[in-house]
């Protein structure tokens, strides 16, 4: 009898990257966006897939999608590229610049799957664990310059602490490092500051953003970066034929056409984070941080894993990231039911 193949070292001793998707009464673990997409949207969507040759291969350069993306951003097309989600844009960017042989420097905590996809790639890592308010200073922008490194994120604002890090701190980044600065920009439409304008004067910058949170397109997995044009030539180097197929870029240009409707929506997130951060600060014993996204990292008073699994018991899944941030927990700001059903189970389980 034949023997099963052999993986890649190493390769069975991680499990699956995943976040539990439980049937609960509110969802808020994986940051989506609670609001249903905007009106019309669906009919829309459902002429443009009719109109669609699906026997033929998609636009393999997304030329409609990244023109209507380069004119809402003000970039220009040729520094503008989409993928399947900003996972995958992260993806292409480390096959383009990391790899074997090459690094990247992190600064957590941060996005759990930067050094995911840094492992996929075979990227090597340097890491910089900084203290709360989580903010990148100088000494912090001097390490990244001298650990030489390939790759540097920034995640602004930043998953899971919900802060953001000033246009200086990017630019000093960039001047400090000859590699490629990757600023993660999935939560940019909830607070802070685009790191956008830095891309023409620093060509090592490249802006990621994701249409799965204030699109709330979750479902359709649409990423693109604003870069510059030799950073898209890098990124076709390394992608894949045809890899956003034509009805993720029908949804795509969907979406752009109901741009307005979704944005006038994002009032409603930001007011229940901030009711979520008022109301855990008047809790002794925990602590909150502030967020300029649509989630609050808190850690409560006592076992962060009893309070998580004390929600759960009540129909309310949130983001345990013990392991990330000691004591840690992670809440989407749902809707103000989702919020009002957080809120009365956290009371009764500290209770």
């Amino acid at each position: 009898m034949n023997t099963p193949a052999s993986p890649r070292p190493g390769l069975r001793k991680v499990g699956p990257y995943d976040s539990p998707q439980l049937e609960v009464a509110a969802r808020l673990n994986t940051n989506e966006c609670p609001l249903p997409l905007p009106e019309g949207f669906s009919d829309d969507l459902a002429a443009a897939v009719r109109e669609l040759p699906l026997n033929r291969y998609p636009d393999g350069e997304m030329r409609a999608l990244r023109e209507v993306l380069a004119d809402r951003t003000g970039h220009g097309v040729d520094g503008v590229w989409t993928a399947n989600g900003s996972n995958e844009i992260l993806t292409q960017l480390l096959m383009a610049y990391g790899g074997a042989g090459r690094n990247a420097a992190l600064f957590e905590p941060t996005y759990l799957l930067h050094r995911r996809l840094c492992w996929l790639t075979q990227t090597e890592i340097a890491e910089r664990l900084l203290d709360p308010p989580f903010e990148i200073d100088g000494s912090a922008v001097a390490w990244a310059g001298a650990s030489g490194a390939d790759v540097v994120f920034v995640c602004s604002p930043n998953n899971p602490t919900g802060n953001t890090q000033t246009l200086d701190t990017i630019r000093s980044l960039a001047s400090a490092s000859g590699g490629l600065v990757i600023v993660d920009e999935a939560y940019v439409e909830f607070g802070g500051e685009t790191a956008l304008p830095l891309v023409a004067e620093y060509p090592n910058v490249a802006v990621v953003r994701t249409f799965s949170k204030a699109f709330a397109l979750a479902g359709a997995r649409i990423g693109y970066a604003l870069a510059s044009p030799e950073v898209v030539e890098d990124l076709q180097r390394v992608r894949l034929p045809y890899h956003l197929s034509a009805l993720t870029q029908a949804a795509g240009l969907t979406a752009l056409r109901h741009e307005d409707e979704a944005a006038a929506g994002l009032d409603a997130i930001r007011a229940e984070r901030d009711r979520i951060v008022r109301a855990l600060s008047e809790i002794d014993g925990a602590t909150v941080f502030p967020s300029e996204a649509n989630f609050v990292l808190f850690e409560p008073p006592g076992d962060a894993k009893a309070l998580w699994q004390g929600l759960l018991d009540r129909g309310v899944l949130v983001r345990d990231l013990t392991d990330v941030v000691p004591n840690g927990l992670r809440v989407t700001a749902g809707t103000t039911h989702e919020v009002d059903l957080f809120l009365k189970a956290v009371e009764e389980v500290l209770r």
